[in-house]
């Protein structure tokens, strides 16, 4: 592939997995744009030289795990929730300078009304799991005038600290926590919020447990950020709750950065079809470069 041609990656370890640049590329041609994203394979000792690489050769990148918190050293400027989440996973680059931001709030937020109808503005939300994802999305949320945050972890003291980092700068939102076998407590939760929203990596393997008991959360609309049938939202489905997946999450964030990088309106049902093949075949049709690929191609 000529280096010229590729303007944006995605950038993650391990990232075969990602379908990001089969969804991306549908958008750039569906704009005339041609294929300009790949997806790289960047270890956490090469982050340095994969921004240097980007720098002089992309107009900008996705980040996912392990990297959304790792690339904020590197960066020129980073919009405000970000900053405060920790936690950025689309950079633009202009004249050489790196701003990054996120876009998994707004993503979850687009989500949840294209599933559910719901707005966040004035929503009590309860997140099962507060780990990196959660915290930037809480952020977003209480920027957007959510009323309630709860949060139910396996470390209550994790949910505690981002409480209260979330109250610090929200001062009118409410918040609380508990312990991820708290089943009062998840009752009492759940009795006053709007949605739930299970963001921990349980389900992604099949014999993974229910995160929580789904008998206490079967009257609200469930999201699961995970984007494959879980056991837990196998069980709500089976209890007639209103559920939905994370591949909606993952198109609209993907759409915002999409729109970030170019100015343009996504074109939504052209990555929403790619992106259902791809999940569909359980395969990412893309190649994985690696950094030291992308490098010698330019040397």
């Amino acid at each position: 592939m000529d280096i010229k041609k590729i303007k944006y990656a995605v950038i993650g370890y391990p990232v075969g997995h990602s379908l990001s640049p089969q969804m991306q590329n549908a958008g750039f041609e569906a704009i005339g744009a041609g294929s300009p994203y790949i997806k790289v394979e960047v270890a956490a000792g090469y982050l340095e030289g994969f921004v240097d690489f980007a720098r002089q050769h992309l107009n900008g990148f996705n980040i996912t795990v392990p990297h959304k918190q790792n690339i904020i050293p590197f960066l020129d400027e980073i919009e405000p929730n970000a900053q405060r989440g920790g936690s950025v996973n689309t950079v633009i680059i202009k004249n050489g300078q790196l701003y990054g931001c996120s876009t998994d709030g707004y993503g979850l937020e687009m989500a949840l009304d294209e599933a559910f109808k719901l707005k966040v503005k004035d929503a009590s939300v309860l997140f099962i799991g507060c780990g990196g994802a959660v915290k930037g999305v809480s952020f977003y949320f209480a920027s957007q005038s959510a009323a309630k945050l709860f949060f139910v972890n396996r470390t209550v003291q994790t949910a505690e600290i981002l409480g209260t980092e979330l109250r610090s700068n929200f001062p009118g939102l409410e918040t609380a926590c508990c312990a991820i076998n708290d089943d009062s407590r998840i009752a009492e939760f759940a009795k006053q919020a709007n949605v739930v929203i299970q963001a921990t990596s349980l389900g992604l393997n099949p014999q993974d447990p229910m995160p929580v008991n789904p008998e206490l959360i079967k009257h609200l609309p469930y999201y699961d950020t995970i984007y494959k049938p879980t056991a837990l939202l196998t069980k709500m489905r089976e209890l007639g709750a209103s559920t939905a997946d994370g591949r909606t999450m993952l198109l609209h964030q993907g759409a915002r950065s999409f729109e970030i990088w170019t100015g343009q309106s996504a074109p939504l049902n052209e990555m929403r079809r790619a992106l259902e093949e791809g999940i569909n075949s359980r395969t990412s049709t893309s190649k994985t470069w690696l950094l030291s690929d992308l490098l010698n191609t330019i040397i």
